[in-house]
């Protein structure tokens, strides 16, 4: 059993090999290479696929499953973390009888580089900018991590190896990464406390406000490893403004749109690249889509 029909809708950074084996998949294979900026043309390229393979960066509202009544598998080629951070309609499709899957676990090491890759080049100037008026290591910063999930478990593990005070804040509490030595703060507690803070929370969780970049206050580091911003921008244009000795670092991933808008703040540190993308992980993350794929059909034998 194979797809009568599958489209890749934007860039999923399926390697070269994945879309090769796509045509063993499918009767028939469309594969796009940009972003559609209309939903008229997200609808047109889909037209009657039966599976459609999508990143994070495409909305797939009920009103394109309205038009793609087809439709009968949607491999997002990116981290599923709940329906709410999604953006497919997760719930709607589900209940359509469509199968929804997503894939993890592919892009958290190129994305650990890049934090410790830049809080070092920070702290110790060696990218022409410096935090504090003398170098300083890692070792006994308090480095404060939001959301211990894999990504932020990952750069906890990296961080502890540098010697650094590390603390956390998470909905649920995580016994294993205590018994290592990260210590559990409410999050205002953790603000007020931490000198480096790092989010790394799903898609749509705006955590900060007003009132959490008053207890962060001035001379911190906020590096943000999510997809899009985990605050409110205004509060944190305020923060930037109010407080020049501090710092905001993110890569495209965690940028999203904000680029324009945050472009004329110097203490703005922007990676204009994806952390995550690695020949590595574009390589996880195409085996990983196409097992889903093949897992999927396997039920229609």
């Amino acid at each position: 059993m194979i797809f009568k029909k599958i489209v890749a809708v934007d860039e999923t950074l399926l390697n070269k090999n994945a879309i090769e084996r796509l045509h063993s998949l499918g009767e028939e294979v469309a594969v796009y290479y940009d972003f559609p900026t209309e939903e008229t043309e997200v609808i047109r390229r889909i037209g009657k696929a039966d599976c459609l393979l999508v990143s994070f960066r495409t909305p797939i509202r009920q009103s394109v499953l309205d038009a793609c009544p087809n439709l009968r598998y949607i491999g997002m080629c990116c981290t599923l973390y709940n329906p709410e951070s999604s953006n497919v309609d997760v719930l709607e499709a589900r209940r359509r009888g469509i199968t929804v899957l997503g894939v993890k676990d592919y892009g958290d090491e190129g994305v650990v580089e890049y934090v410790i890759s830049e809080l070092v080049r920070l702290l110790h100037g060696f990218g022409g900018r410096r935090w504090l008026a003398e170098s300083t290591e890692l070792t006994r910063r308090k480095v404060a991590i939001i959301g211990l999930g894999k990504t932020g478990g990952m750069i906890a593990d990296a961080l502890r190896v540098f010697g650094a005070d590390l603390r956390y804040y998470s909905r649920t509490r995580k016994p294993e990464a205590e018994a290592r030595g990260v210590k559990f703060q409410v999050l205002d507690e953790l603000l007020a406390d931490a000198e480096i803070v790092c989010t790394c929370l799903p898609r749509n969780n705006y955590l900060l406000g007003e009132h959490e970049f008053g207890l962060l206050g001035d001379g911190k580091i906020l590096v943000n490893t999510s997809v899009g911003p985990t605050f409110q921008v205004d509060a944190l244009k305020d923060w930037l403004r109010r407080c020049p000795s501090s710092y905001y670092l993110c890569d495209a991933t965690g940028m999203g749109a904000l680029a324009d808008e945050l472009k004329d703040f110097s203490n703005v540190l922007y990676t204009p690249y994806i952390s995550g993308k690695s020949i590595q992980s574009v390589e996880r993350l195409s085996q990983k889509a196409l097992d889903n794929m093949m897992n999927y059909l396997s039920t229609l034998s």
